[in-house]
């Protein structure tokens, strides 16, 4: 018989396990916190059960812990990348970067990404698999295992589409921000998007207190649909509407993310054109200076990024310019990929 995987599970799951083997309810709070909190990889370590019940959850049940195969800190700054093994054999990355007094986890949904976005290394890999909650959490786990680190903010912006693998990337939030666990506060994990129009509308109509994040990263769809190809299906127009619909729908102010490449979306033509396109959705816009993924597409020079950033000056909204952290290791925005 197949034993059952604890680390995935919620706290309504873990209730229903334990019932199973006629433990009393309260029994699943201890293992969710053990799992979660603790981040204990074995039920010997569980001092505070019972010899019995321990033997028990022993011939049920595992709790699975990725594999770190390696990691490497930035020379530039304190960011460092961890390259992890699944299960199967599979592997994705984790970036935790340094922003005193935040540390934020960039943490993977997917084995790759099937969106295809042309300025993304994720997207030559195509799409693998999706990642299981437990997956996704034990990335925080084992991050804040191996680095001592505790982890203040979470975003969904490693490799894959988060909304591609929506329920699983919704119940991990769920257990990372759970008190009884990691307790991180819902408005400091961040999920992105790259368009995908109904679960946008599903994360609005669901009422979701974690912060949204759209890539939008063109002003035309003549653009978008070249750099991504998904736009083809949902373009800006549905984007944005679905956007307004989302702040109007919960209140609260959603960030879209524009990444700057040289030529391609960068004149001042453009950021008069998105000034105009976001001026009344309840935003912030995050200009991010593109990564080199070693494609056909360039950084603009200092000089063009600044001059987009003042043409952006009067939008009632926040602008700011995002410069990546752990470029020289490739741990940057785009540059997520495994090879093989």
């Amino acid at each position: 018989m197949d034993k059952i995987n604890l680390k995935g599970l919620d706290l309504t799951e873990l209730r229903e396990y334990v019932m199973s083997l006629g433990e009393e309810r309260f029994r699943a709070q201890q293992l969710f916190s053990w799992i979660y909190d603790k981040r204990a990889h074995c039920f010997e370590a569980m001092t505070n059960i019972s010899k019995a019940l321990r033997k028990k959850l022993s011939e049920t049940a595992k709790i699975s812990t990725l594999k770190l195969v390696s990691s490497q800190n930035s020379s530039k700054d304190q960011t460092e990348k961890f390259l992890f093994q699944l299960e199967d054999g599979l592997c994705i990355e984790s970036v935790l970067m340094f922003d005193p007094p935040r540390t934020t986890l960039c943490i993977s949904s997917q084995v790759g990404c099937a969106i295809d976005c042309k300025f993304c290394a994720t997207g030559l890999m195509g799409l693998k698999r999706q990642l299981t909650a437990g997956e996704i959490v034990d990335q925080l786990l084992m991050v804040q295992n191996l680095t001592g680190v505790t982890v203040s903010n979470v975003v969904f912006m490693g490799m894959g589409e988060p909304f591609h693998n929506y329920d699983n990337v919704i119940k991990a939030s769920v257990i990372l921000s759970d008190t009884l666990g990691p307790n991180l506060a819902k408005r400091r994990i961040v999920i992105s998007t790259s368009g995908l129009v109904p679960k946008i509308l599903r994360f609005a109509d669901e009422g979701h207190k974690y912060r949204l994040a759209i890539s939008l990263n063109a002003t035309t769809d003549k653009v978008r649909s070249e750099i991504i190809p998904i736009n083809k299906k949902w373009p800006i127009g549905e984007l944005l509407n679905a956007g307004k619909y989302y702040t109007n729908k919960t209140g609260e102010r959603l960030t879209f993310e524009y990444v700057l490449m040289l030529g391609i979306n960068d004149s001042v033509e453009d950021a008069d054109r998105l000034k105009i396109m976001v001026q009344d959705i309840l935003c912030k816009i995050n200009l991010i200076p593109y990564n080199s993924t070693g494609g056909k597409y360039r950084r603009p020079t200092k000089d063009r990024i600044l001059r987009f950033y003042e043409r952006m000056a009067s939008l009632h909204a926040p602008v700011m310019i995002r410069w990546s952290k752990g470029e020289d290791i490739d741990a940057a925005c785009g540059q997520l990929a495994i090879n093989g």
